[in-house]
C-alpha cells in the first residue's frame, strides 16, 4: 500500500496513462483504396494476463505486469514484452524504435538513398497514410523484433513492401504486409487455402518473415544488407552477385553488387524511411504519433466461428475484424484451424464471455438441404459458400457421389454476402463494380484452360482478366471456376467452354439440341458431352421448368469438339 503523496502520484499517472492506452483509435482501411474510411473504434480499458511480475495498478488496482503475457502458442520465451512500464510522456513507439536502428548508414554520396529519400519527401500525404495504416500492427512487430534482438528497421519494411496494406497482392503471387510467395510461405509455416491464407495474417506473417529474415542473415554472414536484399530478389540472386564481384577482385558489400532493378532500389527505400523516423523534424517532416501501447490480443476461438457472429460478440464490426484478421477469406474461420482471431484489447474479455456461452449451433449457422436431380456437391458448396472437401468431412462421405432425395448437413454465413465486406469474393466485386466499361462475361473455367488460353480468346489480356479476378498471371486457375470478364466489342461468345487449342474458338464450339431420352438426367447429359450441369441449367434456363426431365423435351448443348474424343 502506498504511503506517500508520490505513491498516490504514481497510481493516477498510470490510471491517466491507462485511460489514455484505451482511447487510441485507428481506421478501417478501404482494402482497394489509399484511403482511410470514417469507420473508426477505440478500444475500451485493456485486460492483461498477469505474469508473476507485476509491479503496478491501474485504476481500478488490478495489477499490470513489466512483462505481459501475449498468449503466443509458440511458448513465453517468443511471446513476451520485456520492457519495464514507462510514464506517459515516453511512451511513443517512434522513439522506441530509433533505439534499435543499427542497420550501417548507406554511403553520404549514395544517390539511391537520396532518390528514395527525394520521394518520400515529396509525397507526405503517402507517409500519412502509411502510417494510419500500420497503426494498428507496428506496435506488435516492434515488440517482436526486440525480442529477437534484430533491428529495429526491419519494422519498416512492410511499408517498402506493401505500404502496409494488409490485402496486398503483387502480379509476382505475393500476398500480405510481408508479401510472401506461396512456396515461401508455406516454407515457413504460412498455411494457404480457399478459407485462409495465413501469409495476410499479420501476427502470422511477422513470425514467419522475421524467421525468414534471421536465417537470410545467418546465410550471409551476418550482413543485413545481403539479408534484405535476398528477402527481395531471393538468395540465390545475392549469392550469384557475391560470387561474381569476389572473383572479379571487386568489394562484395551491397552497394558494389549488381542486383535485380527491383532490388536496386530496394534497400535504399528502407534506409531512407529510417533517416526520415530517426529524425523527422531533420526534413521537414511531422510524422503521425503512434503510442507505444498494444492494440490487440491473440484470443483462442475453440474450433470454427462465423465471422459475423464473432465480431458481435466482439462489440465490433465485421470490418473491423477482418482488418485485424485479415488472414480470413470467407465469412467465418478456417474448419481446421487456426483457431484464434485477434480483437482490440478492451473486446477481449467481452468477447471470451460470450463465446463461452454460445451453443455449437449458435457458433456456425447449418441447414439441412435435399439433393436435388443433378446436384453435385461442387455446385451445392458453391451455393452455401464453403468447400466439398468440408461438406465430405461434416457428412461423412467416402467420395463425391450424393443421391437425388437424399440430405446434407451444410454450413452457412449468418448474414448477407455483402455484410462480410472484406471477404475474398467481396473484395474482388468491388474491384470488379469499379470497371463501367464495355459488356460483362463470364468465362467458366475448362479442363487445360489458361489465363493465355482464355486471353487470346477473348481478345484481352491475361493481365487484365487477373485484374478483373483479383488473381495474378502465374495463378493457377481450376475446372469450373467462374471468371469475369469485360469486353469493349464484338459478339458474346457462343458459351463459356474450354478454349485450349489450336483451333480459333469459334471453330472449336458448336451448339446442338439434344432430345431428351427415358432415363436422362442433366448430370449424365452432362458428362456425355463434357460439359457442367450448371452451364446446363443457365443454357435452358427458359426450358427447365418442371421438376425433372420429361422424353422428348429438347436442350440446348455447346460443345466443344475438342474435347469430345477425349
Amino acid at each position: 500500500m502506498f504511503k506517500s503523496v508520490a505513491g498516490m502520484c504514481a497510481i493516477a499517472a498510470c490510471a491517466l496513462l491507462l485511460q489514455a492506452c484505451a482511447g487510441v483509435p485507428y481506421g478501417i482501411l478501404d482494402a482497394e483504396s489509399e484511403t482511410v474510411p470514417d469507420t473508426v473504434y477505440r478500444s475500451s480499458a485493456p485486460s492483461y494476463e498477469v505474469t508473476p511480475s507485476a509491479r503496478w495498478l491501474t485504476a481500478d488496482r488490478r495489477p499490470v505486469p513489466a512483462t505481459l503475457q501475449l498468449n503466443d502458442d509458440r511458448g513465453p520465451a517468443s511471446s513476451r514484452i520485456r520492457r519495464p512500464f514507462k510514464p506517459l510522456a515516453q511512451r511513443s513507439l517512434w522513439n522506441r524504435m530509433r533505439g534499435g536502428f543499427v542497420l550501417a548508414p548507406a554511403p553520404v554520396d549514395s544517390r539511391r538513398v537520396q532518390r528514395e529519400l527525394k520521394w518520400y519527401l515529396s509525397h507526405p500525404d503517402y507517409l500519412q497514410r502509411v502510417v494510419q495504416r500500420a497503426r494498428p500492427y507496428l506496435h506488435f512487430i516492434v515488440e517482436e523484433i526486440e525480442t529477437r534482438g534484430v533491428p529495429s528497421e526491419l519494422a519498416l519494411l512492410p511499408i517498402v513492401e506493401s505500404a502496409f496494406n494488409v490485402f496486398a497482392y503483387s502480379p509476382g503471387r505475393a500476398a500480405g504486409v510481408w508479401q510472401f510467395i506461396p512456396a515461401t510461405g508455406r516454407r515457413y509455416g504460412l498455411k494457404q487455402n480457399w478459407w485462409y491464407d495465413g501469409r495476410r495474417n499479420v501476427y502470422a506473417a511477422t513470425h514467419a518473415a522475421l524467421d525468414y529474415l534471421q536465417a537470410l542473415q545467418e546465410r550471409f554472414d551476418g550482413d543485413w544488407l545481403h539479408a534484405l536484399g535476398a528477402y527481395n530478389a531471393g538468395s540465390g540472386n545475392i549469392t550469384r552477385a557475391i560470387r561474381k564481384n569476389r572473383k572479379q577482385g571487386k568489394p562484395i558489400d551491397f552497394w558494389h553488387l549488381k542486383v535485380p532493378r527491383e532490388t536496386h532500389s530496394y534497400v535504399p527505400k528502407l534506409l531512407a524511411l529510417s533517416r526520415i523516423v530517426r529524425d523527422p523534424s531533420a526534413y521537414g517532416i511531422e510524422l503521425e504519433p503512434v503510442a507505444d501501447t498494444p492494440v490487440f490480443a491473440k484470443v483462442a476461438t475453440g474450433g470454427q466461428l462465423d465471422l459475423a457472429v464473432a465480431a458481435d460478440l466482439a462489440g465490433i464490426s465485421i470490418q473491423a475484424l477482418y482488418m485485424l484478421n485479415p488472414g480470413y477469406n470467407r465469412w467465418a474461420t478456417d474448419p481446421n484451424g487456426p483457431h484464434y482471431l485477434l480483437l482490440p484489447l478492451g473486446s477481449v474479455g467481452r468477447f471470451t464471455q460470450g463465446l463461452q456461452e454460445l451453443t455449437p449451433a449458435q457458433r456456425v449457422s447449418w441447414q439441412r438441404h435435399r439433393v436435388k436431380p443433378g446436384d453435385s456437391l461442387g455446385q451445392i458448396a458453391e451455393r452455401y459458400r464453403t468447400t466439398v472437401g468440408h461438406l465430405r468431412s461434416i457428412n461423412r462421405l467416402n467420395g463425391t457421389l450424393i443421391r437425388a432425395g437424399s440430405h446434407l448437413l451444410v454450413p452457412h454465413a449468418a448474414r448477407r454476402n455483402d455484410a462480410y465486406a472484406l471477404s475474398s469474393e467481396q473484395r474482388v466485386k468491388r474491384v470488379q463494380a469499379r470497371v463501367h466499361k464495355g459488356r460483362r462475361v463470364e468465362h467458366r473455367v475448362g479442363e487445360g484452360d489458361t489465363l493465355w488460353d482464355i486471353a487470346g480468346a477473348y481478345g484481352v489480356t491475361a493481365a487484365r482478366i487477373g485484374r478483373w479476378n483479383g488473381l495474378s498471371v502465374r495463378d493457377v486457375i481450376r475446372p469450373g471456376q467462374t471468371l469475369v470478364l469485360w469486353l469493349d466489342k464484338g459478339p458474346k461468345p457462343a458459351a463459356p467452354v474450354s478454349v485450349r487449342s489450336s483451333l480459333p474458338a469459334e471453330q472449336a464450339v458448336q451448339r446442338i439440341n439434344y432430345v431428351v431420352r427415358q432415363g436422362d438426367s442433366l448430370s449424365s447429359i452432362a458428362s456425355r458431352f463434357k460439359v457442367s450441369v450448371g452451364d446446363l441449367r443457365r443454357w435452358n434456363e427458359s426450358r427447365l421448368r418442371g421438376k425433372y426431365l420429361q422424353p422428348g423435351q429438347r436442350l440446348r448443348v455447346y460443345i466443344d469438339v475438342r474435347r469430345q474424343s477425349s
